[in-house]
C-alpha cells in the first residue's frame, strides 16, 4: 500500500498554523454550491460504525440569521448578523436508523436501539468530530470560520428542530474572515508539556 506524502507546508498553514477563528467578515457572500462543498469533503471524515449522526441547518437567509442571533449572547448574535452563514451543528438522536445503509457489513443498529445513554453518547461525539471536519473542510476551500457556544441550545432545537429527533451541539459561522476582528494568536504549548509517550 503506497504512504501518502505529507502535505506541503502551504496546505498545512491554510489548515491549521495560519487558520484563526473569525469573530466578524468581509462583506463577500458564500454561495450555497460552496456550502455544499464543505458536506462533500466533510463527510469523508471518519466516524464510529460510519454512523454519521451531524446534521446541518444552513442559516443564510436574513430570517434564519436573526432567529439564531436572537437565541444566542449578544456578542455572538452580532456575529451571527454579520457573517454570510451560520451552521447549526447537530446531531440526530435517532442515527442508528440509517446504519443498515451507511455500515451494512454487521447489524449495527442493534446496539444502539434501547440504550439511551449509548446513543447520546455516540451522538455527541461523533458529531463534534464532524463538527471538526466541518471547519477543516471550509479551511481547505479558502473559507474562514468562528465556531461557538454561547446559545440557548433548548430554544434553538425547538425553533430549528421542532419535531425531530436532532438535538442542536454547537454553532459555526462561515465566509472570508476579516482580519480586523481577531485578536493575536492565544499560546499553543509544545509537545511536552500536554503530552506523554509511553
Amino acid at each position: 500500500m503506497p504512504i501518502n506524502a505529507p502535505l506541503e507546508t502551504a496546505a498545512l498553514d491554510q489548515l491549521f498554523r495560519n487558520a484563526r477563528s473569525y469573530n466578524g467578515y468581509l462583506d463577500t457572500p458564500v454561495s450555497n454550491a460552496q456550502l455544499d462543498a464543505v458536506w462533500e469533503l466533510m463527510k469523508y471524515g471518519p466516524t464510529s460504525a460510519n454512523c454519521l449522526p451531524a446534521r446541518i441547518i444552513w442559516c443564510v437567509s436574513e430570517e434564519a440569521k436573526q432567529k439564531l442571533a436572537a437565541l444566542s449572547m449578544p456578542a455572538n448574535g452580532e456575529k451571527i448578523l454579520s457573517a454570510p452563514a451560520t451552521a447549526i451543528i447537530g446531531m440526530d438522536l435517532e442515527f442508528y436508523e440509517n446504519l443498515p445503509e451507511l455500515f451494512p457489513h454487521t447489524d449495527a443498529r442493534s446496539w444502539f436501539v434501547g440504550n439511551d445513554a449509548l446513543i447520546e453518547k455516540t451522538a455527541f461525539r461523533n458529531s463534534s468530530l464532524q463538527g471538526g471536519y466541518f471547519i477543516l473542510a471550509a479551511r481547505a476551500l479558502g473559507l474562514d470560520t468562528g465556531p461557538m457556544s454561547g446559545f440557548d441550545n433548548d430554544a434553538v432545537d425547538a425553533a430549528f428542530f421542532a419535531g425531530s429527533t436532532i438535538k442542536s451541539n454547537f454553532i459555526s459561522t462561515i465566509g472570508y474572515g476579516d482580519p480586523a476582528t481577531i485578536f493575536d494568536r492565544s499560546p499553543r504549548p509544545a509537545f511536552d508539556r500536554f503530552n506523554k509517550i509511553v
